[in-house]
C-alpha cells in the first residue's frame, strides 16, 4: 500500500484564493480511510480530515467548514477555501487500509 502526493513543489497563493492539494494511493484493499494533516515549522502535524474511499465512501470527518476533501478510486484532495497566511504549512495525506 502507498499514497505520495501530486505537488512535489510549493504551492503559492493569494489570500482569499482557493487551492486543491492532491495525493495518489495504491492498495488492493478496498476499506479505506484518507486523512489529511498539516505541519507548521517546529510543530508536530495537525489533523484536519480524513474521508472514506470505496466501499467506505461513506464514511467523513471535516471539523472545519473552510476544508472540503473528495476522494476516487486512486486519489484524494483537500481544498481550502479563502486561504489566509495561517495556511501556510507542509500538508500530508495519509491512507489507512481497513479490514478486508
Amino acid at each position: 500500500d502507498s499514497i505520495e502526493p501530486n505537488d512535489k513543489d510549493d504551492i503559492i497563493r493569494r489570500e482569499g484564493e482557493s487551492v486543491t492539494l492532491s495525493c495518489t494511493y495504491d492498495t488492493r484493499s478496498n476499506n479505506i480511510l484518507l486523512y489529511w494533516y498539516r505541519q507548521y515549522p517546529n510543530r508536530e502535524p495537525q489533523y484536519l480530515l480524513y474521508k472514506g474511499a470505496r466501499s467506505w465512501s461513506n464514511s467523513w470527518n471535516i471539523p472545519e467548514r473552510q476544508f472540503q476533501s473528495i476522494t476516487s478510486e486512486s486519489s484524494t484532495e483537500l481544498s481550502i477555501d479563502s486561504v489566509t497566511l495561517s495556511d501556510s504549512a507542509l500538508y500530508y495525506c495519509a491512507l489507512r487500509v481497513g479490514a478486508q
